[in-house]
């Protein structure tokens, strides 16, 4: 062993640390165990755990299990740690060994190793303070990173949802100023009775409103509910009495959440069903902003030989071979993110599934797909808001030749000559290339001021 190195000791035996780490062994057999991904741990995911382990110090020591001054020190090292310092001490690939041991020891070490130093102690000592027996005081990664999982996905949400709700703004918007503009409606990819662009719009803006309530519902109501002080099974064994009472208590003014405790720890140590609600939550968002995607590209499809109904803003030229081609860049940005966040559903809901027993293992899993996808379609709600939706037009005229040429105007005709002899006149008009209107007229269904009124798209859009 060189200066650069200290000798730590765990369960297993020695483990060389360097010298200068804040982090202890069992990071560092971690860090050698766990070369997967290449991404170090979520900065949410740090956040969250930090903000638990400040929380149950101040508990601990409210309920007199801790010294007043070690739990000083942990909380101060905390908020050392929320304000940014020692992010590079942090370094557990998200994916490990179960339940998020790995990355919980690493904040338990960090945190000791500070307190330690801010206690006159020296780096690796845990003379005063230890990762297991003051940091981790009444806890177990079981209850704790599941929390912290929890804390960090209820937080993402709010800005998620607020990006969603932009986004819903600006579709009602659109709806609102093209109110007037009639167009043909499409079932089946086929043509439809009449309908005007600003209802369409406005039932795009209903999709993603409705969509988003329910994952504000399923954060605030199921996400929020904490296993907290249940330990290792739920049971609570080996946390001090009225530890829980007192961490749930402290979480709230620590987090700036409103978070609760669950009514049963058993269950929730061992069922993860609440976050695959959440990722179940968050692939309807995806599902709908994806169908709304995919409309605007073909509602805007052309601009010559497409529907060209509308027009998206030109944001980049769309080929490296045809000259002055535009694609719908924005959109089909969204919907990838929309498919990945479908993706990853099935993921957390196999993950949440795989709890053997009297727990749930998968759970940095499940910590980093959540988090993932909160993070991309906020980004992504924000783009295709700020880039595309709110900068749409639409071309009248184009509709309105449109609306005139539907052929599921013949509809109209029915309560003049019912369903048969009004599907007759749609069957000719296609042959012959007129509008509904034309050939009725031409065969005296009605007279012509009569199919004028009849036949008009703007009546029934």
């Amino acid at each position: 062993m060189g200066a650069q190195h200290r000798i730590e000791h765990d369960a297993l035996g020695e483990v060389q640390v360097p010298s200068d780490a804040y982090y202890g062994a069992e990071t560092v057999r971690a860090v050698e165990n766990f070369r997967i991904s290449g991404r170090r741990p979520r900065p949410e995911i740090i956040r969250a755990l930090v903000e638990v382990k400040v929380a149950a110090a101040r508990a601990n020591a409210r309920i007199g299990a801790l010294s007043q001054d070690v739990a000083a020190a942990i909380e101060r090292a905390g908020h050392e740690v929320l304000d940014g310092a020692l992010a590079d001490q942090f370094l557990v690939d998200p994916y490990q060994a179960g339940a998020g041991t790995s990355t919980h020891m690493n904040v338990n070490e960090v945190l000791a190793n500070r307190a330690n130093e801010r206690l006159g102690g020296s780096l690796g000592s845990y003379d005063r303070v230890h990762p297991n027996d003051h940091v981790n005081m009444g806890q177990s990664s079981n209850d704790v990173f599941p929390t912290a999982t929890r804390i960090a996905v209820v937080r993402a949400s709010e800005p998620v949802i607020g990006a969603l709700r932009t986004l819903a703004g600006s579709l009602q918007a659109r709806g609102d100023a093209f109110a007037d503009i009639v167009t043909s409606g499409r079932t089946h990819l086929q043509d439809a009775v009449p309908v005007t662009v600003g209802r369409e719009f406005r039932a795009y803006a209903a999709m993603v409103a409705r969509a988003t309530d329910r994952l504000e519902q399923t954060a605030r109501e199921r996400v929020a509910r904490l296993p907290i002080g249940g330990t290792a099974l739920g049971t609570g064994f080996g946390a001090p009495p009225g530890y829980r009472d007192a961490v749930l208590e402290e979480l709230p003014g620590v987090t700036g959440l409103e978070l609760f405790g669950a009514d049963d720890l058993v269950e929730i140590v061992r069922n993860h069903g609440d976050l695959g609600e959440f990722a179940a939550a968050m692939k309807g968002v995806a599902l709908a902003v994806g169908q709304v995607c995919d409309d605007l590209r073909m509602m805007a499809m052309g601009p010559r030989t497409g529907l060209a109904e509308i027009r998206l803003p030109e944001v980049q030229p769309g080929s490296s071979i045809m000259p002055g081609k535009v694609n719908p860049s924005i959109c089909e940005m969204a919907n990838m993110v929309c498919m990945r966040v479908s993706g990853a559903e099935h993921a957390v809901a196999l993950a949440v599934s795989a709890g053997q027993l009297d727990m749930t293992v998968m759970t940095p899993l499940i910590a980093d797909e959540l988090l993932e996808c909160e993070h991309l379609l906020q980004r992504a709600a924000e783009t295709l808001e700020h880039r595309c939706v709110r900068g749409i037009e639409a071309d009248a005229e184009r509709c309105r030749e449109f609306a005139w040429a539907s052929l599921g105007l013949a509809t109209a005709l029915r309560p003049l000559v019912g369903y048969e002899r009004a599907a007759e006149v749609a069957v000719e008009a296609f042959r012959s290339g007129r509008t509904v209107r034309a050939v009725a007229e031409a065969e005296g269904i009605a007279p012509a001021a009569e199919l004028d009124e009849v036949l008009d798209p703007a009546r029934y859009a």
